[in-house]
């Protein structure tokens, strides 16, 4: 039987989910699963078993996503400051990580997993990267922007996500996922993670959907003023360019308009063989990575 796809809705969960898939729905959503020592504590059980309950409660998150046409989940599974717990429990959760995790990959889930992330460490990195990019002349620094930087993230081949949730009663973001739910509905919960329930998923979604055209305005209004900032640098590279060749800037505006294309296609060109030599790259640390481990 399957571990994702075991049980089926209740008639009222059925009905709620078709109620609420009348409105917009979000294709992505992040969770931060809190609360799964204080479950533990709550319960009075060994911590190992709030951590595999809290697993548990993953599948189960993911078969409602599934009924409610939800295309991608991403968990935070483990910070890196998680490390600075005591080693039996980091022990632990790493083999319960691996036992249910290689569970999860049979299922063919929609399932990205951050473990051993931070946010900030994510976007160093990728400062990193188009650094290394420039080094090797794969890049112009002047094609450094936001919108390069925002394909070098792990999450690059994901849309940002739409819903940002975490459990157990906190409000804080604890270093994830910072950049890409800088426009996500960001709902806090007070039940602990292991108890999350299918009608809590609800309410979050809800939330979205109050907020959703207000949040789309904001991400339409900064896609545009990332577009006006790109042709902002381009005019002046173009001007720049015709001033060295003793032309006036101001000359013939088809000139301008050929110039900024050319000056455009080559960027992108550019861009494409970085990210084509980037993909290389951590496909050569991974595959080292794995031989390493064995």
């Amino acid at each position: 039987m399957s571990w994702v796809k075991e049980g089926e809705l209740s008639f009222w969960e059925r009905f709620c989910a078709n109620i609420i898939k009348a409105g917009p729905m979000p294709k992505h959503i992040a969770f931060i699963m809190d609360g799964n020592r204080r479950y533990a504590k709550k319960c009075q059980v060994e911590r190992q078993e709030g951590h595999s309950q809290g697993f548990n409660k993953l599948a189960e998150t993911l078969r409602w996503c599934l009924n409610l046409g939800i295309l991608e989940v991403t968990v935070y599974a483990f910070s890196i400051e998680n490390f600075k717990r005591s080693k039996s429990e980091v022990d632990g959760l790493m083999d319960l990580a691996r036992e249910k995790f290689s569970r999860l990959m049979e299922e063919q889930c929609f399932l990205n997993i951050c473990f051993a992330y931070t946010s900030r460490h994510e976007i160093s990195n990728a400062v990193r990267e188009m650094a290394w990019g420039v080094e090797q002349g794969l890049l112009d620094p002047s094609d450094v922007s936001e919108s390069l930087l925002d394909k070098c993230l792990y999450t690059n081949h994901s849309p940002h996500p739409d819903i940002l949730i975490r459990t157990s009663g906190e409000v804080r973001l604890s270093d994830f996922l910072l950049w890409q739910t800088s426009h996500s509905c960001l709902v806090f919960q007070p039940v602990l993670w292991p108890e999350y329930t299918f009608w809590n998923l609800c309410e979050a979604i809800l939330q979205f959907q109050m907020n959703h055209s207000m949040l789309q305005k904001a991400r339409d209004v900064y896609a545009e003023e990332r577009k006006r900032q790109q042709l902002e640098r381009d005019q002046a590279a173009v001007t720049e360019q015709l001033l060295q060749e003793g032309l006036p800037a101001s000359g013939d505006p088809q000139l301008r308009r050929t110039r900024l294309r050319k000056l455009s296609a080559r960027r992108e060109e550019r861009v494409q063989g970085f990210l084509q030599a980037l993909e290389l790259k951590r496909a050569d640390w991974l595959a080292h990575l794995g031989t390493a481990s064995t």
